[in-house]
């Protein structure tokens, strides 16, 4: 058995799990409400205030499967109670984030700037040198942030750029240059 995939997935107070048809999942909460369709394989019950999953068989694509299903529900559960958030932060002499409305507006060193706008489910804040990518559905989260990132990632030689909170760039050393001119 997945070690991930047989604890079962606790169902918080004020959270509520639907089974729909063809393994259609709803979760509603405080937060908000998330829907995932899950693969027909896999099965779900709901148990005491939980919900187990289980697998139809010890094949790879089954087992595969039932620590991912379990880990998604989860994430599921805990989106609709607490949110998931993720920090970037902007490095380099004159970048800068600021909030526009509800979109993010970047000046990283390019000649615009470049406008980001938040899909619908996503909040930013921005705090100082601190972008912060608030949401309850955790893959949407961590793709936003990824993509705020593309904008200009981190470079090698002085490590400006767009980076998560605590990233370590590796640094290069540069042209050695000549010396004693």
């Amino acid at each position: 058995m997945s070690r991930v995939g047989k604890q079962p997935v606790p169902i918080a107070s004020g959270v509520q799990v639907t089974l729909g048809d063809g393994n259609a999942i709803t979760v509603k909460g405080p937060k908000g409400e998330l829907q995932r369709t899950f693969p027909g394989e896999i099965r779900f019950a709901i148990e005491d205030n939980e919900v187990v999953v289980t697998r139809p068989s010890d094949a790879s694509g089954h087992r595969a499967l039932h620590g991912l299903s379990r880990s998604l529900l989860n994430n599921m559960v805990v989106g609709v109670t607490d949110g998931f958030t993720k920090t970037l932060e902007v490095q380099g002499v004159g970048y800068r984030a600021q909030l526009e409305g509800s979109s993010l507006r970047l000046a990283v060193g390019f000649s615009h700037p470049v406008i980001v706008e938040p899909p619908e489910g996503i909040t930013f804040a921005v705090e100082g040198p601190r972008i912060n990518v608030s949401g309850i559905d955790k893959e949407q989260v961590g793709q936003v942030a990824a993509d705020i990132r593309k904008v200009r990632p981190p470079e090698p030689y002085k490590g400006k750029g767009i980076r998560y909170l605590g990233e370590r760039v590796r640094r290069k050393a540069g042209k050695a240059g000549k010396v004693g001119i």
